[in-house]
């Protein structure tokens, strides 16, 4: 385990398949992850650019093991709460499978849409830019929701996409997600003092979300250079003031 402040966040560089075996019971509020999309296997490689940087179409050869949903049912229906929400980003290649392992798990299985006002350019113009992402939530009768207003409460958000200085250069990160659109779930999904857990933590985006809004934070990483950036990241916010836990 990694951590300054144990009794408020955990990180742990391990498989999330093995850690959640550990985790007791109904002990989470709110599972928010980003798991691999796949989309390597689509990839056509780097894309030069006359003038301008590389566009990078690689993704990492973290994103090459193939994630499998219905894996993941079993644990996460154990450890989430009764009255928790599972939060998971998902490539439009994955919704299908996402949709036939989980949904009749739960009551509700809805589709919320990121749009990024600022994506990726296509070079090749011959299609639609790639502008938006597919996020599932899951929950049960009587669920934590925090409805604002009928105006506010679209299953639609929209912000740029994570640039520097928010985005860190090393350890790089991909597909790393903007503090913004994470705040806007926990929120949402969660009560201050909420234990959040997100088995694919990546550089800690969902923790630092996390502790920003006064709740607690448990995250696994496989790459050990993406656990002590989110160490570094976590440990900036506590060292700022923020909201006393419940």
């Amino acid at each position: 385990m990694i951590s300054k402040h144990p009794s408020i966040y955990k990180l742990f560089n391990e498989d999330c398949s093995d850690f959640m075996k550990r985790m007791p019971s109904q002990s989470v509020d709110l599972i928010m992850t980003d798991p691999p999309y796949n989309i390597s296997q689509y990839s056509t490689g780097n894309i030069p650019r006359i003038g301008k940087s590389t566009l990078n179409n690689d993704i990492a050869d973290w994103d090459k093991k193939i994630i499998k949903p219905v894996e993941y049912v079993k644990d996460f229906k154990r450890i989430i709460k009764p009255r928790g929400n599972i939060i998971i980003f998902a490539g439009y290649n994955q919704i299908g499978d996402w949709h036939a392992a989980f949904d009749r798990e739960f009551d509700t299985f809805q589709i919320f849409v990121w749009h990024k006002t600022n994506p990726a350019p296509k070079v090749y113009k011959n299609g639609f830019s790639n502008s938006c992402e597919f996020i599932i939530f899951l929950w049960n009768k009587g669920h934590v929701w925090n409805f604002t207003t009928q105006e506010e409460m679209h299953n639609f958000f929209e912000c740029p996409i994570c640039s520097y200085p928010e985005r860190l250069k090393d350890p790089f990160h991909p597909t790393q997600k903007p503090i913004k659109l994470m705040e806007h779930f926990v929120r949402i999904a969660s009560f201050p003092g909420a234990t959040i857990f997100d088995p694919f933590m990546g550089v800690g985006t969902s923790g630092v979300a996390a502790i920003k809004n006064a709740r607690r934070f448990v995250g696994t990483e496989i790459d050990e250079r993406y656990v002590f950036a989110a160490q570094k990241r976590i440990d900036g916010i506590m060292n700022v003031a923020q909201k006393p836990l419940p």
